[in-house]
């Protein structure tokens, strides 16, 4: 490649154009991911797969509850980034809002950025869609049905989020919390892969694929914070928590940056 062409290329690679279609074409990937996974959501109680027994039941009830009750958290957390519409109409614009929480009010968008609008928007309709299937599957499996909930570990989190002022601040903050958020999952779903009943195939599967959703986020979102904020090396924990164990901020930890 010459001089030129390759000056050019770079050119290229650097304007909001070029931006726009890489991020396009990596969310798109991971809604890929993620339609494996809604597939996976609602499998059939055949082919041998069983729910667990013995200690492993309610260790499965106990895992698809706690599911359930984070990415209902997430529910709130990408409102306050996209904002919610009480009526929804059919303009699909960049400030489109999401469907709100049933408790919570009308909530005007804090985020500044199109990305993160727009990654909110589809974290939130993918879970609500996860919420509704894990639902039937804890009724279809262990004849239980369950209302998603607010931990006071998620909480703390809504609370940054609630805090944060609009624009940059709430961005930077959302960034670094949401994929704390979605880092916490990995640890449960981390068990469900090593601990479910091994007879439970449909079970180990979507921890599996669900596992592989929440990386490829947070990936995108440690990207997000590389390019708006210039931060490459936040992590979603605190100091050698990953060595010892889950606990800590609702941040992770980076060296500086914006």
């Amino acid at each position: 490649m010459s001089t030129q062409n390759a000056n050019e290329s770079l050119r290229d690679s650097q304007s909001p154009l070029f931006q726009l279609s890489d991020y396009l074409a990596r969310r798109v990937a991971i809604r890929a991911i993620g339609l494996g996974l809604v597939m996976a959501l609602i499998p059939p109680l055949s082919h041998g797969s069983q729910p667990g027994r013995g200690i492993t039941a309610g260790f499965e009830v106990r895992l698809i509850q706690l599911i359930i009750d984070h990415h209902y958290s997430a529910l709130r957390m990408t409102e306050l980034a996209a904002g919610t519409d009480p009526q929804r109409t059919g303009n699909l614009t960049p400030d489109e809002g999401t469907s709100p929480t049933p408790g919570y009010p009308v909530t005007r968008p804090k985020s500044s950025l199109d990305e993160v609008k727009s990654m909110a928007r589809m974290e939130n309709r993918s879970q609500r869609e996860e919420i509704a299937h894990l639902r039937v599957l804890l009724r279809q499996w262990y004849g239980i049905d369950y209302e998603p909930r607010v931990r006071q570990e998620q909480q703390q989190m809504l609370a940054f989020l609630d805090n944060a002022q609009p624009g940059r601040q709430f961005d930077h903050v959302f960034l670094e919390v949401f994929s704390r958020h979605h880092y916490t999952l990995l640890q449960p779903l981390n068990a469900c892969i090593t601990g479910a009943d091994r007879r439970h195939d449909e079970l180990i599967r979507l921890c599996t694929q669900m596992w592989h959703v929440q990386t490829a986020a947070v990936d995108e979102m440690r990207q997000l914070l590389e390019r708006h904020f210039h931060i490459a090396d936040y992590q979603p924990f605190s100091v050698d928590r990953p060595l010892h164990g889950q606990a800590g901020s609702p941040r992770g930890q980076h060296s500086g940056g914006d």
